[in-house]
């Protein structure tokens, strides 16, 4: 079973097996890959922090725009309901047409869809922006992590891309509320959108550069029943999650469109076992260690919505905090997760293979979530809030460039696009489900709070028991996610993925 690297394959057969990765001679193609990680890295960032850069500056788009408090949540709504329901499909586009021109177009319209949100003068170009930026974040991050799969097939220095790439998906959205407090503060809560533009410059003449043109010799139909279908199911399951917050759980559009959503996805799963091209082979699901990865990203995207949330509500309702202080205060976790991401990666996971090492992570973010139910409003940030922040980042350090990594090694390379969509389809529909989740239990158990107790400060105190019934809440998501992955996961350490690695093997 060969591990060799890239770099030492011949270079017919290195650019027949892989289109989209950097060519020239071998010392090149290893300075290439580099340079690709940096073009993939900062393309990934623009996608995954534009879910809450946006999120610190809405109280002043509202003021501007004129807006009501009930179409607000459609600010952040429209963007995960086309990024989540159309991912799958952007992942396969870039296994049939190429991954170097959907990487590309995928950039460019997200700059393009940015520069008119960030321009719009009333509510409805501001949503259709966001829509806009949803579908083309659709299209490049998963064609982003399918050029990081394929461009890095030697052992060690795919632990070290996926390390970097890990530590940017899990700490993306504290740098989301970090930039989005300077930027509002300091210009206007336009560059929220705008700031957009300098990173879709350097990744679309990154990638216009490093990447090698190049298809699928065998192209493949589309399947688009099998589309149509996912697609409708997907913005069902994220649509009725998102009216969770705005609506009771027995309102028909929650239900209504839950219902609905997981039918048409059970019936999708149905079909597509039955078509000769499927949108989502089957076999890229029923691997074990794949399938327990999926199942860790998505249980990990709904519990890191804890933290982001609730810990900014905290530290600027109950502490007093200003947009930019709140930023500031994430940096210790996101250091933290970036720290554990390339511990993981370079050295855990080669040795011990992924079961402990998710199983720890699960376990040690349950611990920190479960810690930030202490705090209070006599709470200080060095001695209650920094530490369960930085076990809490350690922890998802653990799970997420794990988890990535495995989800995705193995992978046919027909297929490294819609294993790399998967992975982006458990976070957000993880994510969906945790916001609406956490949001109505932390709304309930604060009403319920204030029918019970009253004084001067009853308000407040209300809002600390939301807040930690919301951490409680994630803590037992992180919990659930450390059992199932010790079951889930087999045991041992991973097997080489190099060019000529099998499929999958089994235990």
């Amino acid at each position: 079973m060969s591990s060799q690297s890239a770099a030492d394959v011949p270079v017919d057969r290195l650019t027949k097996s892989v289109p989209d990765a950097p060519g020239g001679d071998p010392a090149e193609r290893a300075n290439h890959r580099w340079w690709v990680l940096a073009v993939i890295a900062i393309a990934q960032l623009m996608v995954v922090l534009d879910a809450t850069v946006v999120t610190i500056a809405l109280p002043s788009a509202q003021a501007d725009l004129g807006f009501s408090d009930g179409n607000r949540q459609w600010i952040v709504t429209a963007y995960s309901l086309s990024f989540g329901s159309l991912l799958l499909v952007g992942g396969r586009l870039a296994d049939l047409i190429g991954r170097r021109i959907v990487f590309l177009v995928g950039v460019l319209g997200f700059a393009g869809a940015s520069a008119l949100a960030g321009a719009a003068q009333n509510f409805e170009v501001l949503v259709t922006g966001r829509a806009l930026q949803g579908l083309f974040g659709a299209l490049l991050a998963p064609a982003a992590l399918s050029l990081l799969n394929t461009t890095f097939t030697d052992l060690k220095e795919r632990a070290k891309a996926f390390g970097i790439y890990g530590a940017i998906a899990g700490a993306g959205g504290g740098v989301g509320l970090l930039l989005g407090g300077v930027l509002t503060k300091n210009l206007d809560w336009r560059w929220t959108l705008y700031v957009n533009l300098v990173f879709a410059v350097v990744a679309f003449v990154g990638g216009l550069v490093l990447l090698r043109k190049g298809a699928p010799a065998d192209r493949q139909r589309l399947d688009v029943p099998g589309t149509l279908l996912v697609t409708a199911g997907l913005f069902g399951i994220v649509y009725g999650f998102s009216n969770a917050e705005s609506h009771d759980w027995g309102s028909p559009l929650t239900w209504g469109f839950l219902g609905g959503g997981v039918l048409l996805v059970a019936i999708f799963s149905w079909w597509q076992t039955r078509v000769h091209h499927p949108l989502l082979p089957m076999r890229v699901l029923l691997d074990r260690n794949r399938g327990a990865s999926f199942t860790a990203l998505a249980i990990s995207g709904a519990g890191m919505f804890g933290v982001f949330l609730f810990l900014t509500y905290y530290l600027q309702q109950s502490l007093h905090y200003d947009a930019v202080k709140t930023g500031l205060a994430f940096l210790p976790m996101i250091g933290a997760l970036m720290v554990a991401a390339q511990l993981t990666t370079n050295n855990l996971l080669p040795k011990l293979g992924p079961r402990w090492i998710v199983t720890g992570g699960m376990a040690l973010s349950a611990v920190g979530m479960a810690w930030l139910t202490v705090l209070d409003l006599n709470s200080t940030y060095a001695a209650n809030v920094l530490p369960p922040l930085l076990v809490t980042g350690f922890g998802v350090g653990l799970v997420m460039p794990a988890a990535m990594s495995v989800a995705t090694e193995r992978v046919g390379e027909q297929d490294a696009g819609v294993a790399s969509a998967a992975v982006n389809t458990m976070q957000q529909v993880g994510g969906s489900i945790g916001t609406a989740l956490l949001n109505t239990l932390a709304a309930s158990a604060g009403s319920a709070y204030l029918a019970h107790h009253t004084g001067k400060l009853v308000q407040a105190q209300a809002a600390l028991h939301s807040y930690s019934t919301a951490y409680w809440w994630s803590a037992g998501f992180f919990a659930v996610g450390a059992l199932l992955a010790a079951f889930m996961y087999r045991g041992g350490r991973p097997a080489p993925a190099g060019p000529n690695a099998p499929a999958a093997i089994h235990m």
